[in-house]
């Protein structure tokens, strides 16, 4: 996922999901973004508690007072329910006027390609997105006719970034004498030897097949640390042929390997999800945990210690991209309101708000950024993305490829499965998918 503050459990997709305002019968206010009456259907699968998830609901009060005659209902769905269903959801008579969409090939650009988004180039012009959505934040929102992004026309706005991490337990480091942070993946390694010498879990992770990202971001940030700019972007916008069965993709697949036998990511990973993983570094059963930015709300309220943040030690590139899209269904009722969401998202007072909640928003202002840790959190982000070293998910290229790298994560952390037949699975999969 893309990025995955996806929360599951939430309720079957559709419109009795949870509503963040009143339902109401009325009909469809039409293709205006005046006053309006009637009812306008958001779609979204955020936390309603995580910094985009209070800055969409700050969004929703403009957007109400922009449009009192308006009904606005929020439906919340998850990102797995969406996803899975998303082509019979739009294809129906009866959409919503705008969405929440997973960005990549796999996802965003079938929607794309199978003519189920209203393109947004008039809009992003006419609002000036793309003076606030630039680089590679635009990478995922653009998809040509074929439905691979880059280039062609704009489906989605993305409104924050994400980049991942390792969050980290500091007394843990402490105890086991770890008195610096590592500044590459071998003095990385010494201190995962230090920790596992002193008894603890060095790192908490899943690998459940629905929900265990963490082994699959553990994987991509060890490719990534010893990727090339080049490497990353024929992978993933499908350029020159891929050969995962050298450079950095085997490299970074067997140090993946390596760390599984060495126990650095703990085991019994098969039945776990990204919540437990996050449950065992909160309770301090495990000393760091790899996630995004879309943690650090929670970490803040929850950890009971002190902790920090890193960025792989050493990586030449990181994991990390655009927050996931907000698209308008070609058959929406309302799409000169939708635009007028999207817009209401991009505003100061919005992106303002994610910012001081620790949520990387694309267009808002650092200094309006009071607290330090959240404002380190924003530069280093920003870091990133000016130097264009994010390689964004690995999941994004190939129809399917979710659910495909997420059994064979789970198959090479229950052992087996090996570095090579995870690589050759890879090839095989990535080159069918892409022909």
């Amino acid at each position: 996922m893309t990025r995955r503050q996806a929360i599951a459990g939430l309720g079957a997709l559709g419109f009795g999901a949870l509503s963040l305002a009143a339902c109401s019968s009325a009909a469809p206010s039409g293709n205006s973004a005046g006053n309006g009456s009637g009812k306008f259907t958001i779609l979204q699968y955020e936390d309603p508690t995580t910094p985009q998830g209070q800055g969409w609901r700050k969004a929703v009060e403009l957007f109400k007072a922009k449009h009192p005659g308006l009904t606005v209902d929020v439906q919340q769905t998850s990102f797995d329910a969406f996803r899975q269903n998303a082509k019979i959801l739009l294809s129906g008579n009866d959409v919503p006027d705008v969405v929440e969409f997973n960005k990549g090939n796999a996802d965003g650009g079938q929607l794309a390609s199978q003519g189920l988004l209203q393109p947004l180039n008039e809009q992003v012009s006419q609002f000036g997105w793309d003076k606030k959505v630039t680089g590679s934040m635009a990478a995922f929102a653009k998809y040509n006719d074929d439905g691979m992004a880059g280039d062609g026309d704009w489906y989605g706005v993305p409104n924050v970034g994400e980049y991942v991490y390792f969050y980290y337990n500091k007394a843990k480091f402490a105890k086991a004498g770890i008195k610096d942070l590592p500044t590459d993946l071998a003095s990385f390694e010494a201190a995962v030897d230090k920790l596992k010498a002193a008894g603890e879990v060095p790192i908490s992770s899943s690998a459940s097949t629905s929900q265990g990202f963490n082994q699959m971001w553990v994987w991509y940030s060890l490719v990534s640390a010893e990727a090339s700019r080049k490497e990353i972007d024929d992978f993933m916008f499908v350029r020159d042929k891929v050969d995962f069965r050298s450079g950095a993709w085997k490299s970074g697949t067997e140090r993946f390997q390596q760390w599984i036998e060495k126990g650095y990511v703990g085991d019994k990973l098969g039945g776990l999800s990204f919540e437990q993983a996050t449950v065992n570094f909160l309770s301090e059963k495990a000393v760091m945990l790899p996630w995004n930015n879309g943690m650090f709300a929670r970490i803040r309220k929850d950890a009971k210690f002190d902790w920090g943040f890193f960025i792989m030690p050493g990586a030449k590139l990181s994991m990390g991209s655009s927050g996931h899209l907000w698209g308008v269904p070609a058959k929406a009722k309302n799409k000169d309101l939708a635009y007028d969401w999207i817009e209401t998202t991009l505003s100061p007072e919005v992106q303002n708000l994610i910012g001081q909640k620790g949520g990387l928003p694309l267009a808002g202002d650092i200094n309006a950024i009071s607290d330090p840790l959240t404002k380190e959190l924003t530069q280093k982000f920003n870091d990133v993305v000016k130097a264009d070293t994010l390689s964004f998910y690995p999941d994004y290229p190939v129809p399917g490829f979710l659910d495909f790298i997420q059994n064979h994560m789970q198959a090479m952390s229950n052992k087996n499965e090996t570095a090579a037949g995870y690589l050759d699975a890879l090839q095989e999969f990535y080159d069918k998918g892409t022909k």
